[in-house]
């Protein structure tokens, strides 16, 4: 029988993330000695106080669906950290529960983009948000950024990227794949910006925000203004480890909410019932309980950002959150290394792979075609092995100085 696909699944591209992810997979199963940076998953297990709330979940019984938006005092616990952590006072009906930050993101595309709109997406930008845009029937408008200005937009890169097409921006911070974090004085300069144009939103994806080695994370949503017109997603995923549990959520006008509420319940209903009771858990609780995952992450960082800082060709910033860096290795195109020709980010991505038995992923995916991207959500070994055997690949030196 003939395949007949949509041209909607024919047209969007496999997750780069998640298929280097599952390369590596296979070549661990055949036997190969990989190390895996390339997924953005903390190695650490879910604390322990996540856990007993869970299996508490479970002996109360909580199997029935639960409402589409979340449990009432999942909602309540959401509107309490936002309070807290980011000054944004978000009512329950401006809160939306999802199977993580990624349907999040993807119920305000359904909702709110139309076919012929435009969201500008600075470069480096998060794997899927170009694919989601398209699949809204929206079209994405890259703006490409620079290590020199650490991956970060400037109010006139978005204004010279506005046209009346344009509904909405999507940002990032901290940021995935740079690991960027804009200031309170750089949102500032954009909301300017957005200020003349009041009909375009924002989604601000902070779901990063507790992995910040700067200072208080700023959310664009408490800037005179920007209140109303911004999405604010996150979730549970990265600073309390909570991965595979899918839970993630939204902060936004009412209207907004119950938009994405209305089309979440034809789609998948609400989040599973014992991860929205593990997370109140893990909301409710200070953040200082989770400070030692940050503290190990920011070493790490200092210690790849050494390691990387000693092989030739590797082009560095210093990113001030999340768990990566995204090196600028353009140097290396047109170059031969072990017989293979370097023609853009994803050949040395795939050599690396090939010759070094690391997984990362390719900038390219990210709206970055000169850089890759490292996840140093690993152990300090795994770390220094990984690039060791890096160094080795592209100098032929055997030793790390």
């Amino acid at each position: 029988m003939k395949e007949h696909l949509s041209d909607r699944i024919n047209n969007m591209s496999t997750s780069a993330t998640l298929a280097m992810a599952a390369k590596a997979r296979e070549l661990r199963n055949s036997g190969e000695d990989i190390i895996g940076l390339s997924l953005g998953e903390p190695d650490f297990n879910i604390p322990d106080f996540i856990k007993e709330a869970a299996k508490q979940a479970i002996d109360e019984n909580y199997s029935s669906y639960p409402p589409v938006d979340g449990y009432a005092d999942l909602k309540a616990a959401i509107t309490e950290k936002f309070k807290r952590d980011n000054a944004l006072d978000y009512a329950s009906d401006q809160i939306v529960v999802s199977t993580g930050a990624k349907q999040s993101i993807a119920n305000v595309a359904m909702v709110m983009l139309n076919k012929g709109d435009e969201v500008i997406l600075p470069a480096p930008y998060w794997v899927s948000y170009r694919d989601i845009v398209k699949l809204a029937e929206a079209t994405p408008v890259i703006v490409r950024t620079s290590i020199e200005h650490d991956f970060k937009i400037t109010p006139e890169q978005l204004r010279k990227a506005i046209t009346p097409k344009t509904k909405m921006l999507w940002f990032s911070s901290p940021c995935n794949p740079s690991g960027s974090v804009y200031s309170l004085d750089e949102l500032k300069g954009l909301a300017e910006v957005l200020k003349k144009h009041p009909d375009i939103f924002v989604v601000s994806d902070e779901i990063y925000e507790h992995i910040n080695f700067q200072g208080k994370h700023v959310s664009i949503a408490g800037i005179d203004g920007m209140y109303e017109r911004t999405i604010t997603v996150n979730g549970v995923s990265k600073a309390f480890a909570m991965t595979g549990w899918r839970i993630g959520y939204i902060g936004a006008a009412s209207w907004i909410a119950k938009a994405c509420t209305k089309f979440q319940g034809q789609i998948t209903s609400g989040a599973n019932a014992i991860g929205q009771r593990a997370t109140i858990a893990a909301l409710q609780a200070p953040v200082s309980k989770i400070s030692y995952m940050i503290e190990k992450f920011h070493s790490r960082r200092d210690l790849i950002l050494t390691l990387l800082g000693e092989i030739d060709g590797f082009k560095l910033n210093i990113p001030e959150g999340a768990f990566y860096v995204f090196p600028d290795i353009s140097s290396f195109f047109g170059k031969t290394l072990n017989g293979i020709k370097i023609k853009d980010a994803s050949d040395f991505a795939m050599y690396l792979l090939e010759y070094a038995n690391v997984a990362t992923v390719t900038g390219a995916a990210f709206g970055n075609p000169d850089c890759i991207r490292i996840s140093y959500a690993a152990s300090e070994e795994q770390i220094i092995e990984a690039i060791k055997r890096i160094k080795t690949a592209v100098t032929g030196v055997k030793e790390l100085a």
